[in-house]
């Protein structure tokens, strides 16, 4: 993977990592469209560079990841991200099997889309404003909601888990701001996995240049996050999710018919 193609995968990852768009799905068809092959070195520095773009949450968030009074916020994210941690275990061959169909990616887009021009007029009486009003039981239910985008890639974790939160009476930007929280570690297991498992079974891909470009797009998509973070609750407080369901729609339209003419694969 050239530096310059690194650089323009990780602006993409940072876009669209917090937007209900799903970054898997537009990391999948940007390597393609660049020319970029599927290694083993690709894959894991998809998965790594989300966690570099989540870890702005971190930073926006501070000072209630590090207020280590709150245990019950770090108990709610621990309930949360086990559904994801077990079924993402038990459902490995599957979910490698669907990362690897652009067509099925394409179709997840399209019908994620469709659900997402009518989920303002679904959930629209929330009841629940803050993350401090979440319970351990609405936590656990939103990481089932999770579960959804491991084995649907193209759906979106964001996506999912804050539709998760709408069903539960959260509003928009609770919900929204919940799933940034549950990210956290739910893409540190993913990457920690990821990043040992390819070097044990490619130890020749955690090379000095590969993990200087794994950091160069590390950079690139935690600064992009950090600007899409603030970008996306504004909006989404003003506009809601139709925009989205109708941005899909097209771009899944788009990658079926690149995949129609052979010009994807």
């Amino acid at each position: 993977m050239e530096t310059i193609d690194a650089i323009i995968i990780a602006i993409v990852e940072g876009l669209t990592e917090f937007l209900p768009i799903s970054s898997t799905a537009h990391m999948k068809f940007t390597n393609p469209l660049l020319g970029v092959e599927q290694t083993p070195f690709g894959e894991m520095f998809e998965v790594v560079i989300q966690l570099a773009a989540i870890l702005a949450v971190v930073v926006l968030y501070w000072k209630k990841f590090f207020d280590f009074k709150r245990i019950n916020f770090y108990i709610k994210l621990i309930i949360a991200v086990i559904p994801a941690l077990a079924f993402g275990y038990m459902l490995k061959s599957h979910i490698d099997a669907a990362l690897g169909n652009l067509t099925f990616i394409a179709w997840v887009m399209i019908l994620g889309g469709v659900v997402l021009l009518f989920v303002d007029r679904w959930f629209n009486k929330p009841e629940i404003f803050s993350e401090e009003n979440i319970s351990p039981k609405t936590s656990f239910i939103v990481g089932c909601f999770q579960v959804l985008s491991i084995i649907f890639p193209g759906l979106s974790r964001s996506a999912a888990t804050i539709i998760g939160g709408m069903t539960q009476k959260l509003s928009r930007s609770a919900a929204a701001e919940f799933s940034f929280f549950l990210a956290v570690p739910t893409m540190l297991a993913a990457s920690a996995k990821s990043f040992w498992d390819t070097y044990q079974d490619h130890p020749e891909v955690i090379a000095r240049d590969n993990m200087m470009t794994l950091l160069i797009g590390s950079l690139v998509a935690f600064v992009v996050a950090l600007l899409a973070i603030k970008f996306f609750i504004g909006f989404l407080k003003k506009y809601g999710f139709r925009v989205w369901g109708i941005y899909r729609i097209i771009v899944g339209l788009i990658m079926l018919l690149l995949i129609w003419r052979g010009i994807i694969s």
